[in-house]
């Protein structure tokens, strides 16, 4: 089966609509999967619900979904950075639900995993825990977390092959991964399209079975924060 489209829009084609939910890779301004957002945003699929480690910033990445009001929920660890997403979400605009990084990473996981739920420390006592069922082992309480299942993924990998099989580099690979295992589709954005049978089985941190559709990336490089010396 062909896995690689000419263009984002070509990738996504017969997979959006609106509500669905939709698990982005990404760490901070590494590794997003710009080029297939900018296709959502053409696309104009609305009232989506995106698990992402952080919503990007007002002009990039997932900000560009927040500008053209395309996303109802955020479910997400960082929210800083973005102007926009803190003014929707103090107006009520944007619902957001909050996750420790590492139970996000863990919810993308194990839904790719198959796993429905799970229970951790992280959260108890805290605002995290509301709602959510409390068991105890040991004498130490834990919080169950459900899996997430998402209708589509959307990741961006560093050197992947025709077939999907991918590589992320540095950390990019915090969130990308368990992101493509979670989504029904995966759309991955490659940097670098490589022939089949070039990659070290060895080095390769996910498997082209999780992958359905791939395009042609860049190579852009961001720095969320640059400080200089001003003499």
């Amino acid at each position: 089966m062909k896995k690689v489209f000419e263009t984002a829009q070509a990738a996504l084609d017969g997979v959006l609509e609106d509500g669905m939910l939709i698990a982005a890779g990404g760490f901070g301004l590494c590794g997003i999967p710009e080029l297939l957002i900018d296709g959502i945003v053409a696309h104009g699929a609305k009232n989506l619900t995106v698990a992402s480690n952080n919503a990007g910033v007002d002009d990039f990445g997932l900000g560009k979904l927040l500008a053209t009001r395309q996303i109802s929920k955020m479910m997400a660890s960082y929210v800083g950075e973005n102007a926009e997403f803190m003014r929707q979400y103090l107006s009520g605009e944007l619902e957001l639900e909050f996750n420790p990084q590492g139970t996000l990473a863990e919810r993308m996981r194990a839904g790719g995993a198959g796993i429905p739920g799970f229970y951790t420390k992280t959260g108890v006592g805290t605002v995290i825990a509301e709602g959510k069922d409390v068991k105890s082992w040991g004498g130490q309480d834990y919080i169950l977390e459900e899996g997430i299942f998402a209708d589509l993924s959307i990741v961006k990998a560093w050197k992947a092959d025709a077939t999907g099989n991918a590589i992320f580099r540095k950390t990019a690979r915090n969130f990308n991964p368990p992101a493509a295992m979670c989504g029904k589709v995966c759309v991955m954005e490659v940097e670098e399209i490589v022939p089949v049978g070039s990659l070290d089985p060895d080095h390769i941190h996910l498997p082209g079975i999780y992958v359905h559709r791939i395009i042609q990336g860049t190579h852009e490089k961001r720095i969320e924060q640059r400080t200089v010396r001003t003499a």
